[in-house]
């Protein structure tokens, strides 16, 4: 049986300045923030060695998701300890807010007339989208149906349970408290409802200890990205994607310069490259299966949609209101679900 408070913190002891490479850059260097798990495996695959090829740039990765790149760039007061980041909705509301970014010039990017309009403004360019749902096993437990039979046997007892610390578990729990009389901003039902299954659950942990566990056979239902479900697919796990009943979940990611960067130049040079056509199209292929931001790109049969204007049909979620509240949330399944 695992420790779920271990499981639960031992990852956020990792987060401290040990992570972050030493940022003591010249001309030809840029400091990244980059989610782990699939983005950092994706980006040092492909991202990396296109930026050093066409600017001659050297690209160093400093691994920690979202609410983690704010909180770093909030202690360091001016003197950021990487000079790009890349951000999910709620997040980016937060660091606007905060005042950590530099203001973004779209005119900066050649590439940008290949992105819908609406995926560049003041403060930075969108790259990809995320779609979220339920992945399993299929030699394991047949396909869940919806996010109520995540609680159900015989999914319950093989699932892997993580908390509000990425977008995609909050926007995941906050779907499964709608299944339950709760909302986008009342979540205590679905709390209420794990709280009475937490004795069948078979495992709970970081977001990024998940697919690890998932491919060790030590759950084998979670929520999740597509992402995450092509990268294990890829290294042979039996691994299947299922968009929810009620619709599955979209969000998007945009990559911002970190305020008081020294490499700003370095940076545009940066989101040039992501979202040219060869680099998104590379992105878009089996392992990796990012959904590309670039028009030019013809998206691959195996994505969960056809076109970027599918997305209109999916579930989204109002940030605005549920940053004031996730901090809560964060705190509140970390107490109830590791006893």
């Amino acid at each position: 049986m695992f420790n779920r408070r271990s499981l639960l913190t031992g990852a956020t002891a990792l987060g401290g300045a040990s992570l972050l490479p030493m940022m003591a850059w010249a001309k030809g260097g840029l400091a990244a923030g980059i989610y782990p798990g699939p983005w950092e495996d994706a980006y040092r695959a492909i991202v990396q060695p296109a930026l050093k090829k066409a600017y001659d740039i050297d690209l160093e990765f400093a691994s920690l998701f979202a609410v983690d790149e704010i909180a770093k760039l909030k202690a360091s007061r001016g003197a950021p300890p990487f000079d790009a980041l890349v951000l999910d909705p709620g997040p980016r509301i937060t660091a606007i807010e905060g005042g950590l970014l530099e203001k973004f010039d779209p005119k900066k990017l050649t590439n940008a007339s290949k992105l819908p309009p609406s995926f560049l403004d003041q403060w930075g360019v969108c790259v990809s989208a995320q779609v979220v749902g339920i992945a399993y096993n299929p030699k394991k437990v047949p396909a869940p149906k919806g996010w109520g039979d995540l609680l159900k046997d015989p999914w319950v007892s093989r699932l892997g349970l993580s908390g509000f610390q990425t977008t995609f578990g909050t926007v995941a729990l906050i779907e499964l408290a709608k299944v339950f009389g709760g909302s986008e901003t009342n979540v205590e039902p679905a709390m209420v409802e794990l709280k009475k299954v937490l004795p069948k659950v078979a495992a709970v942990g970081q977001p990024a200890a998940m697919p690890g566990l998932f491919q060790q056979g030590q759950c084998d239902v979670m929520f999740t990205n597509t992402q995450v479900v092509a990268i294990l697919k890829g290294k042979g796990v039996d691994i299947e994607f299922v968009k929810p009943e009620t619709g599955a979940i979209a969000f998007y990611n945009t990559f911002h310069i970190s305020k008081g960067s020294e490499q700003v130049e370095n940076a545009y040079k940066y989101f040039d490259t992501i979202i040219s056509k060869d680099v998104q199209t590379a992105l878009m292929q089996p392992p990796f299966s990012f959904v590309p931001a670039n028009k030019e790109v013809v998206l691959a049969p195996d994505l969960p949609l056809k076109s970027l204007e599918e997305f209109s049909g999916f579930v989204v979620h109002d940030w605005a209101k549920i940053n004031p509240l996730r901090a809560a949330w964060i705190e509140k399944f970390n107490k109830d679900m590791a006893k």
